[in-house]
């Protein structure tokens, strides 16, 4: 999809997504000390809006416009700040070395263009910053539910580590995630990479 069609998807007065944080991201940063983060494809903002009541200076990343507007007034409503930006995360390259978390959530890109994301993602990180890296793992397709249906926009925990040369690689899994359904609650089947900077 591209910035039209997610300008349309989030169209909408409602988010498309819930307010709350992805369960993966409010787990895997509740050891770190709060610093400045940045979430990437950011969408209409949830997560960027969460780190920032948890005292994270937060820059959030996205191609829709749209999206944003909503991220801001989620803030808003949350009474916090995010610096908003609007580019895709395709070709924009954030500050080298800057920041104490990055975040990767269910950003699906042909592998060359993914494994250039998770290197300037790796770049932006401070000596001993996080990134957390989560999306739909390439098994979901025939043991999960939802997600891209496009073997080549999903990836596994090995092709996510094997991005990330140079970073100390601390947690690479397959995570389940429920989903309710018209049918009932099944899982949905998520790649999880957590790796820290040295």
């Amino acid at each position: 999809m591209d910035r039209h069609d997610w300008d349309e998807r989030y169209a909408g007065d409602e988010l498309v997504w819930r307010g709350d944080p992805n369960r993966f991201l409010v787990t895997e940063v509740a050891d770190l000390a709060p610093g400045r983060a940045l979430d990437l494809a950011c969408g209409e903002g949830r997560n960027a809006v969460w780190l920032a009541t948890q005292g994270w200076t937060v820059t959030g990343v996205d191609f829709s416009a749209v999206g944003l507007a909503k991220g801001r007034r989620l803030a808003d409503q949350q009474g916090v700040t995010v610096e908003w930006v609007t580019a895709d995360v395709v070709d924009w390259d954030p500050p080298a070395g800057s920041f104490e978390l990055v975040v990767v959530m269910y950003l699906h890109l042909p592998a060359e263009q993914r494994r250039a994301v998770h290197d300037r993602a790796g770049a932006a990180l401070a000596p001993g910053g996080t990134l957390l890296v989560v999306g739909h793992d390439l098994i979901n397709l025939t043991e999960g539910q939802g997600g891209p249906q496009d073997p080549a926009l999903l990836f596994t925990p090995d092709d996510v580590a094997t991005d990330l040369a140079g970073l100390t690689i601390t947690k690479a899994e397959r995570v389940r995630r429920p989903v309710v359904t018209d049918s009932g609650e099944v899982d949905a089947i998520d790649a999880l990479v957590r790796a820290v900077r040295p």
